[in-house]
């Protein structure tokens, strides 16, 4: 079973009202041969490699994404600053939900990661810091289009915690202030 790791948003960032997930060891001992074939063989293609992920918080509105760490080790830095922290290891692999801001704040010298989306979808480069309201609001709009992936990256089956998630990230949350939760 995948790590789940949950967001709201935050200012600008959209972030997701799906899960975060991340195979630990997913595709056992890494390497950018076995985590890209993986990939593709499920679907998530437009593959990269790359020494690991951009270094400032960014997210993306056209398409989910998954990053396997083929060599080495990198941390992340998960739904805007001072959020979430992962360190992630040869043959780890981050499914990310649309949305969701990620940096890279650490690694080894010999990280590398390869990335891919699903059905080859293209990805812009969204950064908090440099849109707007309205250009939040636009990539929020992108973003709620987006369809459940067909398969997970890793396993190949469902994304089920994807399927299951709640319809808004605000889902329950008056059960809670009024005392049915």
């Amino acid at each position: 079973m995948p790590e789940e790791y949950t967001s709201r948003p935050a200012g600008r960032l959209p972030n997701s009202r799906f899960p975060l997930l991340i195979h630990r060891a997913g595709i056992p001992g890494g390497g950018a041969d076995a985590v890209r074939e993986r990939f593709r063989a499920h679907g998530w293609l437009n593959n990269w490699e790359y020494p690991g992920i951009y270094d400032y918080a960014h997210f993306h509105s056209t398409t989910h994404e998954c990053l396997g760490v083929a060599v080495g080790r990198m941390e992340l830095e998960l739904f805007g600053a001072g959020g979430t922290r992962v360190e992630l290891s040869a043959g780890d692999v981050v499914v990310m939900p649309a949305g969701v801001s990620h940096a890279m704040v650490g690694g080894s010298d010999d990280v590398l990661v390869v990335g891919g989306y699903p059905d080859g979808r293209d990805w812009d480069n969204m950064r908090e810091d440099l849109i707007d309201d309205l250009a939040a609001r636009e990539a929020a709009k992108r973003i709620m289009m987006l369809p459940i992936p067909a398969r997970d990256p890793v396993t190949g089956g469902a994304l089920q915690a994807w399927i299951d998630a709640p319809s808004s990230v605000d889902a329950g949350l008056n059960d809670f202030r009024d005392g049915l939760g």
